[in-house]
């Protein structure tokens, strides 16, 4: 599908009553979800990363307090801190996505991923797989994320982080995100780290994995990541739409909007490929982007780690 046919329906849907009814089924038929077996192993890739990270920075997931932003169409994540044994996971939306049958499905693929799911938190595979065994059975009754999982899963929605996630001071070990921050509009992201600092124990951690490229480019093979940034502000204000909102931050500004916000940054993945660079070599940018150095330009993804500061001894 070309990029503009997307935009220009996606805007459409934005503004017509049962709009998001209609784009859900689109969604379902041709679009990201047509295909959710692959995309629900596309997120234990993610969350073995993430794990994988957090263990390196310090955190071990397992007995930890978690609160992730944006939980989607079904919590793959979630749902995998809970078979390796997190206490508590609180998984937040803007607006009730989550979707039982998508749910369900996602707990049967993830049987096939439990030994590795295992591995990455140095889990007793028997343990993971007895979680597992309760989860589906539960699952097969209910469709609420706090009954299949013996109340670890707290799903909240509406629910806007940025302002007021219901969690008391101090009261999780890390707050996580998988390809959400690129959709958040940049001010809400500054509170959204306030809002981590607040809830966050001292010496807890933030997680965030962020999508900066073009994501127009998953549906129209003829243009790449670093396509949006041809466009001046005015312009792409037209091809922003409330399903598929894109802020256009760089991953360095991700990286150092946390670190002004007061955390100390352990991990940052961000590196120039040379296949961006010349793609972006290849293109004109707009004018709001020239300032940028080509080498922190064409970043597209990064993986990042900010630790709250300690309390100060007594």
């Amino acid at each position: 599908m070309h990029w503009r046919i997307k935009g220009i329906l996606q805007k459409v849907l934005g503004a017509t009553p049962g709009g998001e009814t209609l784009h859900y089924q689109l969604q379902r038929r041709f679009g990201g979800l047509r295909d959710p077996r692959r995309e629900i192993g596309l997120k234990i890739d993610d969350w073995e990363a993430m794990v994988r990270q957090l263990r390196d920075a310090g955190l071990d997931i397992r007995g930890a307090r978690l609160l992730e932003i944006g939980s989607g169409w079904y919590p793959t994540l979630p749902l995998a801190c809970h078979l390796v044994g997190a206490a508590k996971v609180h998984t937040c939306d803007l607006n009730r996505l989550l979707k039982p049958d998508l749910m369900r499905l996602c707990i049967a693929e993830l049987e096939r991923h439990l030994p590795r799911m295992a591995a990455a938190c140095d889990a007793p595979l028997a343990q993971v797989e007895a979680r597992y065994d309760s989860l589906r059975a539960a699952a097969a009754t209910s469709d609420d994320p706090a009954t299949i999982t013996e109340g670890t899963i707290d799903y909240r929605a509406p629910a806007d982080v940025a302002d007021d996630a219901g969690l008391q001071d101090g009261s999780v070990d890390a707050v996580f995100s998988n390809s959400v921050l690129e959709h958040v509009p940049p001010e809400a992201i500054a509170r959204i780290h306030q809002a981590s600092q607040r809830v966050l124990r001292p010496g807890g951690w933030v997680f965030h994995s962020v999508n900066c490229g073009d994501h127009y480019a998953y549906v129209d093979p003829s243009i790449h990541q670093l396509h949006y940034l041809r466009f001046g502000e005015r312009e792409w204000a037209f091809w922003n739409n409330r399903f598929l909102y894109q802020n256009r931050l760089r991953a360095h500004e991700f990286v150092d909007g946390a670190r002004e916000a007061g955390f100390d940054i352990v991990l940052d993945t961000s590196h120039a490929r040379p296949q961006r660079l010349a793609q972006l070599q290849a293109m004109t940018v707009a004018a709001e982007f020239a300032h940028i150095p080509p080498e922190r330009l064409c970043v597209t993804t990064v993986d990042f780690i900010g630790r709250k500061p300690a309390a100060s001894p007594a």
